[in-house]
């Protein structure tokens, strides 16, 4: 066997290949999921007067720096002023308040920095969208980022370099 046999190739760190991490995108600070059901009347009725002195009551600023999810676990009807109460009272130290769970609340918050994200980078390159991660990252900034690579990118991929699916590729 010749030394040039003996060369082991990486034809992946070799590729024009550019991976997009979504985790790199994930926005830092603590989630919470806020259940208003703890303050209706055994959980199913809003009364205006009890509610607003919870509201009074409660320590708001235990919420300082966090992203917040206002929902109700049980089958109450929730008039939306009640959600409006306690935005007005959380907006003062979260970063985020939103209406649903805590998924809702990721899509939100990745909605929010995709938007927002200078893709140019990417113009005519091979992109394979990363697959796995470590944090929350939910479905909907994959679908997100393919909307907003796949007019710019050369080809679209999801997965690793060494086992990516095709997705989409410019004639």
């Amino acid at each position: 066997m010749s030394k040039e046999e003996d060369v082991i190739i990486n034809r992946v760190a070799q590729s024009k290949l550019v991976t997009f991490n979504l985790e790199d995108y994930y926005p830092t600070g603590k989630r919470i999921l806020f259940d208003i059901s703890e303050w209706l009347y055994e959980g199913l009725i809003l009364r205006e007067k009890e509610f607003r002195e919870a509201v009074e009551g409660h320590d708001w600023s235990q919420y300082t720096g966090t992203y917040v999810a206002l929902t109700c676990k049980t089958d109450a009807i929730v008039p939306g002023w009640a959600y409006m109460l306690l935005t007005v009272k959380l907006s003062a130290f979260a970063k985020k308040v939103i209406q649903g769970s805590l998924e809702v609340l990721e899509t939100s918050l990745y909605q929010s920095v995709l938007e927002n994200l200078d893709i140019s980078e990417f113009q005519d390159k091979m992109v394979i969208v990363k697959g796995c991660s470590n944090k929350p990252v939910p479905l909907s900034a994959y679908l997100l980022i393919t909307q907003q690579l796949q007019p710019i990118v050369k080809s679209l991929m999801y997965g690793e370099a060494c086992s990516s699916v095709p997705l989409f590729k410019r004639k």
